[in-house]
């Protein structure tokens, strides 16, 4: 049967508004448009190579250390029931305030929605998906605003090609945004399927200075992100990492001043690899970690080693400061395997494994307010939520020494809840956590990788509850089968999720089975547990809805390159 987009809207109680397959305008204009330079920039200077100050590298004088174990809080984890309340949420964690009981859904674009020309990347296809996607009731979608692409070549010099067309586009068709100001590379991570370097002129500072990588005890560097050792060190042709940062979010702000609050509702500020408030502990590239390894510690360029030195020295134990730990294993061990996160007499429980700890979890908690200060100075009273994403790193969950969040920089052990601090330092900004792995259930997970997932989402949403922030929520992996949404759907309603995006749009999502499934699992999240109506009979009016709608979701199906 086949249907005129205003009757689809109609049959989904949403306006579907006519758009062109292609845009009328070219890449080539829209490249125009949207390059300028930003006046607010900081201007850049000479600054002379000169011993590194301790003092620049902490943000704060002393290292605050609990070493207190307190066993109610694994106990709390595990067997406190949530509390069933009715909650106030935000579509998208921003906007305008709704009170409900349902969360509603986003969709991940495609990583390489932007090509590295600045254009938008399967345009026909793109119209088409967000047809389909706005006529299944989805609130809107999320899309990586990448460093690598926007301030590629020259440092203060912004290109917003393809983005500029992006958002019109979801502007036109009602969908939400979700922006991810995402300052790490593509490449390299799981799920990655295309390579987004970093900026040129930022790449050409590391070469000469290689410290400014995360670097692992055996000298390996990771390119996925700056190291946090130099936030505050003005080693960016004459601007610190966090200063560019901040000049990135403004200079998006004022590009886009007339969507914020309205089309763009939400500001994800990516904080580490993936965009996640984490190190680089597990990289998949070349084969370096593989599933379920411990991972390692990224401590051991210079600025992280000076900013260790200091605080080795203010605790009173000088001999601390020159190195991490060195009997933490290597990439793919286990636990047991190592002197450090062993389960009796392990390191991670001694005093110097708490002193280490607690430094090295400081220092991202430290790295991630000060990208929040800028962050909610910039998009202050714009009508946008500031979320951050927090890494489901669910693996040995079930151990005593939690290894694989230790060296991830997630202070979380059988006595010690790592998971509040973080939860504490965004309710200072009034900011979301945004947390993955929402679908998995532990006995799906391999028996010797200790695998915990709905305990640590529980633990999570705990966290997010004391300290009186706003919880959304993610897929870690593609998933189409109702075991995975019905867990999902369970999850939300326990942590009481102000919003849930979905990863990620691709040609699989719209085949028959997984369309129809996708589309009752959208309903089931926006209506919520609503006592009066059966799943039975949401899920028989995805079925009919898929029907009436199947020549615009066959559209977007063969629109949608694979990739």
């Amino acid at each position: 049967m086949t249907m005129r987009l205003p009757q689809i809207g109609a049959i989904s109680a949403s306006s579907i508004p006519s758009y062109s397959s292609d845009s009328s305008s070219s890449d080539s204009n829209n490249v125009n448009k949207s390059f300028w330079r930003c006046a607010e920039a900081n201007p850049r200077f000479q600054v002379p190579k000169k011993a590194i100050q301790p003092d620049l590298l902490l943000s704060s004088q002393s290292i605050r250390c609990e070493y207190n174990p307190d066993l109610s809080i694994a106990r709390q984890t595990l067997t406190e029931p949530p509390v069933p309340t009715e909650r106030k949420y935000k579509t998208g964690c921003g906007g305008g305030t709704t009170t409900g009981k349902g969360v509603p859904v986003y969709v991940m674009l495609p990583l390489d929605s932007v090509t590295m020309a600045n254009g938008v990347n399967r345009r026909k296809a793109m119209n088409a998906c967000f047809q389909a996607l706005k006529s299944a009731g989805v609130e809107g979608v999320m899309m990586d605003v990448w460093w690598g692409l926007v301030e590629r070549e020259v440092a203060g010099e912004y290109n917003w090609g393809g983005y500029s067309e992006l958002l019109e586009m979801a502007k036109r068709y009602g969908l939400k945004v979700q922006a991810v100001m995402s300052f790490h590379q593509c490449g390299g991570n799981v799920g990655d399927s295309c390579t987004i370097p970093l900026p040129k002129w930022v790449v050409e500072e590391i070469n000469k200075d290689q410290d400014l990588a995360y670097t692992d005890q055996w000298g390996r560097r990771n390119y996925e992100y700056l190291s946090l050792g130099c936030d505050t060190i003005p080693c960016l042709k004459g601007r610190t990492p966090i200063q560019c940062y901040a000049d990135y979010m403004r200079a998006f702000r004022h590009r886009f001043s007339h969507l914020l609050g309205d089309t763009i509702v939400e500001i994800q500020v990516g904080m580490g690899p993936a965009g996640e408030l984490r190190y680089p502990s597990y990289p998949e590239k070349d084969g370096i970690w593989k599933f379920p390894g411990i991972g390692a510690f990224q401590c051991y360029d210079q600025y992280m080693l000076c900013s260790l030195k200091a605080a080795a020295e203010n605790y009173g134990k000088p001999e601390w400061g020159t190195t991490g730990p060195t009997d933490a294993g290597e990439y793919n061990n286990s636990p047991e395997e190592t002197n450090f996160f062993k389960r009796e007499c392990g390191g991670w429980n001694g005093e110097y494994g708490k002193f280490f700890l607690s430094w090295y979890s400081q220092m991202l908690l430290d790295h991630g307010e000060r990208i929040l200060t800028s962050a909610t100075s910039i998009f202050n009273n714009r009508g946008v939520k500031i979320s951050v994403k927090v890494a489901g790193i669910h693996w040995h969950y079930g151990t005593r020494s939690h290894a694989s969040e230790l060296t991830a920089g997630y202070y979380n052990t059988r006595f010690r809840n790592g998971y509040l601090p973080i939860a504490k330092m965004l309710s200072r900004f009034n900011a979301v956590l945004n947390f993955t792995c929402v679908e998995m259930r532990n006995h799906e997970q391999p028996q010797g990788a200790h695998c915990s997932p709905e305990n640590l989402v529980q633990q999570v949403a705990l966290a997010t509850r004391e300290a009186h922030v706003s919880i959304a929520g993610e897929n870690a992996l593609p998933r189409y089968d109702d075991y995975a949404l019905e867990q999902i759907l369970r999850a939300a309603e326990k942590a009481e999720m102000c919003a849930f995006t979905y990863l990620r749009l691709k040609r699989e999502l719209f085949e028959v089975e997984n369309w129809r499934k996708f589309v009752a699992f959208v309903k089931k999240m926006k209506e919520g547990k609503d006592v009066e109506r059966c799943w039975e009979q949401v899920e028989k009016e995805a079925e009919h809805f898929v029907q009436v709608t199947q020549p615009l979701v066959q559209e977007a199906a063969v629109a949608l390159i694979e990739y």
